[in-house]
């Protein structure tokens, strides 16, 4: 027994297995480091989330539309319990005419700032608009009945206006219509009170702009907006043809929804981009009239009649708002960095151990499995440094702590173990060329596929051209050799 556990002692096959076991123990420690890499990114979601609760959330904006209110009347008749027409019961209902504007441009600046919560900093902005358009003309026999022989009188209409979050309204809007100038108020009314859009304001149709509608005339109009929210704007495109241009120092923009920007130009310095969506592609508006009459299906683009009762999201008829979006995204994100990074962890664990192995064979060396287990630690642990100081750090000033941290660490107790400080800086080095490779992966994210295969390719190559000569059955066949420090008392 005790001759069989001395071979397995020296034989390579069983010194290999046991780094294999290694390497699978110590992905259990970088198990636990990439739960607390997410349990972190989960705790700045919900600063991001505090934040959107006692601030402003992020922001869809929509309209501004006109509302023609009306009343549609007729006669009905009465009947007795024999069913017999003793008679006519006028009837009559509340209904709203939508009216899209014919043209919208939105023309605006984004001025980032960033809001804290803890240690974790949210991007938000502040968005200084000018909205301008026009209405068509109102033509009352656009306004279909609903009910035979019924007579509609209509009442004052009135611009109404939404922002997913209100709180962000930095000031009231000011809007001039026809040369009027208009006041928001709260709410819209006619709305159901669970309505999305009744949450919105409202700005009555007065003075010139009311006569000018009521002569059949266009209206042209003019909003002013200042409007705060976190992280991403969104637009949806309901009039007949919507342009947007918006501009901003932030240079990492991200551009998303349903319609991409037509022209776009990010730098340093900042970003510029320019919308361009026609009615035509997109069902934007008849989400929007969905969502104020509760039906699901599609309407004349001039607006129809509806209910005002009978209200609810259109996002439940109709799926999400189409709409297109501008994000202000952070240029690094610490724990998505920190958990790509950590991905790479059992290879980086697995490269060092065998740069090591390569060592105690070819200089005939012995090291203990612990001298193995708490290189392959001190490896886990710089993926736990890297996560913590990035907290606090740039996330390259982050990393180039940990690693350093990591590769002295490494030098210095290789250079006891390998019995030469020339050994321990040569394999310190080698760990610090692995260090600059994972972090051209990180910063390279569109060719990290392509560099980690090179790398590992690389790697690969080199062992084999390395050790094309090794007869590995004479190795194995080697009396055991003695341990570090036994040669070097011999020596001494």
């Amino acid at each position: 027994m005790f001759q069989l556990l001395k071979a397995l002692q020296s034989s390579m096959l069983a010194k290999v297995a046991g780094l294999f076991f290694l390497l699978l123990l110590l992905c259990i420690p970088l198990g636990e480091i990439d739960s607390i890499n997410r349990a972190r990114g989960e705790s700045q979601r919900e600063a991001a989330a505090e934040l959107a609760a006692t601030y402003a959330g992020r922001q869809t904006m929509v309209g501004p539309l006109l509302l023609v209110p009306y009343v549609e009347k007729w006669m009905e008749p009465l009947r007795n319990a024999q069913g017999k027409v003793i008679g006519q019961e006028p009837r009559s209902k509340e209904m709203a005419h939508v009216v899209f504007p014919d043209k919208l441009h939105i023309e605006g600046s984004m001025a980032p700032q960033e809001r804290y919560r803890g240690i974790f900093r949210i991007p938000f902005y502040t968005l200084d608009a000018t909205l301008s358009g026009g209405f068509a003309a109102f033509d009352p026999k656009a306004v279909s009945h609903s009910e035979t022989d019924s007579k509609i009188e209509f009442k004052a209409p009135l611009i109404a206006f939404n922002v997913s979050d209100l709180r962000g309204l930095d000031g009231s809007p000011t809007m001039t219509m026809g040369g009027e100038d208009l006041r928001f108020r709260q709410r819209v009314p006619g709305l159901a009170d669970d309505a999305w859009f009744a949450d919105g304001i409202h700005a009555p149709v007065t003075g010139a702009a009311l006569a000018a509608w009521q002569a059949g005339k266009p209206i042209p109009f003019e909003m002013k907006l200042g409007l705060v929210g976190q992280d991403t704007l969104a637009i949806a495109p309901i009039a007949e043809e919507t342009t947007a241009h918006l501009r901003s120092p932030w240079a990492h923009p991200s551009f998303g929804g349903r319609f991409l920007a037509a022209e776009r130009s990010v730098t340093p310095q900042g970003f510029d981009a320019h919308w361009r969506v026609s009615s035509l592609v997109t069902s934007a508006r008849e989400q929007v009239r969905a969502g104020l009459s509760g039906q699901g299906g599609s309407a004349d683009v001039a607006g129809s009649a509806h209910p005002a009762a009978a209200v609810v999201p259109a996002r439940r008829n109709m799926g999400p708002l189409q709409t297109f979006d501008v994000s202000l995204a952070q240029p690094i994100n610490v724990y998505s960095m920190s958990t790509r990074a950590g991905k790479y962890g059992v290879l980086f664990i697995g490269l060092v151990l065998m740069a090591a192995f390569m060592f105690e064979l070819f200089r005939k060396l012995r090291l203990h499995p612990i001298q193995y287990g708490l290189v392959g630690l001190s490896i886990a642990l710089f993926f736990l440094l890297l996560l913590a100081l990035s907290e606090k750090f740039a996330f390259w000033m982050a990393y180039a702590g940990a690693a350093s941290a990591s590769v002295a660490l490494l030098a210095v107790y290789f250079s006891a173990v390998l019995g030469g400080w020339r050994r321990g800086l040569s394999f310190g080095a080698f760990v610090a060329l692995l260090y600059g490779a994972l972090y051209g992966l990180l910063a390279s994210e569109s060719n990290a596929l392509l560099l980690g295969a090179l790398l590992i390719f690389g790697m690969l190559s080199v062992l084999m051209l390395v050790t094309r000569k090794v007869d590995w059955y004479a190795l194995s066949r080697r009396t055991e050799p003695a341990p570090v420090a036994a040669q070097e008392a011999q020596a001494a």
